[in-house]
This record gives structure tokens, sequence and C-alpha cells, in this order.
């Protein structure tokens, strides 16, 4: 059963950014982003209002959304700022980037992460974890000459950077849920976490968006916008749900998840007809090849 679900959230997170990538494509980034979060956090309304008005609600366990203090709320803000703005980067790069592109860059986040791992935690790698990291950055070496070619430079086109930092603070937020999970319960960081996003993104509307939008790409309403919050969050939902199972492995969980990256390049390439899509797709692999040493070194 927990096999299924790890496939499901896989399958969820390739579809996730199939949705993006056509809800972006000639569109205002900040206005999607917006109400693909507040389809997210509407998703979390009935459970959170069936949690402190039914009595007993507790005993479904993968629903209920318990209470918590004022030092949680603000912890859980702080992880919100730092996927929010994770997230203007990665949708920003993503509508002006080919997805053959963007998808294995972002596929480099597990070694990012070990990296974060090994400077916050103090933790130490096996061999199997260092022959993957190196792997995964060698062969990211050649995805850069392999964007080259295609007129995007690694070292100068602003919209790597952007996708890139996004990665980087996808790896904090990362860290940081590692922290967040082992203290307190997971669905309550999940559910408020959506709600604060909300604010802050529409704060974020108002303030670079609203006043200058006449200047910039116009926004147009694409019913795939608020597909985007609804999958990513059915994602999530089915792989914690997954790691509730005893014999469950969470390398093997976590392995199905970053395959996603293979949906998303595979499809979205054909889809939007981009270029180089096999020496990309060697390349990918190779990541991919890094990305699994690493796991199944832990």
């Amino acid at each position: 059963m927990w096999v299924i679900l790890g496939v499901l959230s896989l399958l969820a997170l390739g579809v996730y950014d199939l949705l993006k990538k056509v809800s972006l494509n000639d569109n205002a980034v900040l206005p999607v982003l917006f109400f693909s979060t507040l389809a997210s956090a509407l998703l979390f309304v009935p459970p959170l209002v069936l949690s402190h008005t039914v009595e007993g609600f507790e005993q479904y366990d993968n629903f209920y959304i318990p209470s918590v203090g004022l030092k949680v709320h603000l912890l859980i803000l702080i992880k919100a700022l730092i996927v929010v703005s994770s997230w203007i980067l990665s949708f920003m790069a993503l509508k002006n980037l080919p997805i053959s592109i963007v998808s294995p860059i972002r596929s480099t986040g597990p070694v990012w992460t070990l990296l974060g791992a090994i400077l916050m935690y103090g933790e130490t790698l096996t061999l199997l974890q260092w022959m993957g990291m190196i792997v995964a950055l060698v062969f990211f070496y050649f995805f850069s000459i392999a964007g080259n070619k295609e007129g995007v430079n690694f070292k100068t086109n602003k919209w790597v950077w952007f996708i890139f930092l996004a990665t980087i603070i996808g790896t904090f937020s990362t860290l940081y849920d590692k922290y967040l999970i082992a203290h307190y319960n997971r669905l309550a960081i999940q559910a408020y976490f959506s709600f604060y996003q909300v604010p802050i993104m529409l704060l974020v509307l108002c303030f670079f968006w609203y006043p200058k939008r006449k200047e910039l790409t116009p926004f147009q309403w694409r019913n795939t916008i608020p597909l985007i919050g609804i999958v990513l969050v059915l994602g999530d939902f089915a792989y914690f749900y997954a790691l509730t199972f005893e014999d469950s492995l969470v390398s093997i969980l976590s392995l199905l998840r970053r395959s996603s990256v293979i949906i998303s390049f595979g499809v979205g390439a054909i889809l939007f007809k981009e270029k180089n899509i096999l020496y990309k797709s060697l390349i990918l692999l190779g990541i991919i090849a890094g990305i699994v040493l690493i796991m199944f070194g832990s």
C-alpha cells in the first residue's frame, strides 16, 4: 500500500510541475502563485473546522488538525516565508526557461540538502553518499554545458540563478521541516503553513504586482491555476500517509518523489517541443543516478 501511495505522490508532483508551466506561459507570475496557494489553503478548511467542532474527530490521525501555541505558529510562519520566497523565484524561472532545464536543476535538491545537513546538523556521509554527491555535481556541470548550447548561459542568465536560488532556499525549508516534524504535529504544520501563505502572497501581490500590473505581463485566468495548489497538497498527503505504515522505507519513498522529475521533464519536453532532449535526458539520468546513490547510502 505504501508503495502505491509513493507512486501517487510521484505522479502528483510530476503533474504539479506541468500545471505550473501551462499556467505560467505568457501569464503574470504573482497572481498565478496567489490563486494556487489560495486553492491549497481552502483544502484544509473542512478538516480544521471538523477538528474543532466534532467530538472524537482526533481519532482520524490523517485529518485531525490540533491547536498549537503561539511559538509554533511563529515557527510555521517562518517556514511559510521561506517557502513563498522559493516559490516566487521558481515560478519566475519556470515562466522564462524551458522545463527541460528547470526540472534537472530542481532535481539536484537532495545534494544541497545533504550539504546543509553536514553544515547545520553535523551529519556524516557514507561512501555511497559521497559518490552520489560527486556524480550528481559532475552531471550538473555537464548540464550547464547543455544549457549553453541553447543560448542559456548558466553564469549570466538571471532565470537560471533564480531557479538555483529557489532550489537552495528549498533546501533550507527541507532542513527546517526536519526540525518541525520532529517536534510538532505534521498535519498542523502543513495546514497552518498553507493558511499563512495566503496573506503573505496577498501582500506581495498588492505591493509588487498590482501597482505595476499595466506595465507587466497581463494576468489570464486558467483552470489549471487552482489545480497547482490542490495537486501539490494531495501529493504531500500521499507521501506523509505512506510514512505512517510501519514497513514503509523512507529512502524508497524519497526516491520515488524525486523521480517525479522524469514526468515533468519527459512530458513537458514533448508538450512544449523543447530542444536537445536526448542529450539532456542522458544528463538527467546521471543526476538521478547520483540521487539514487545518496538515498541508498542513507
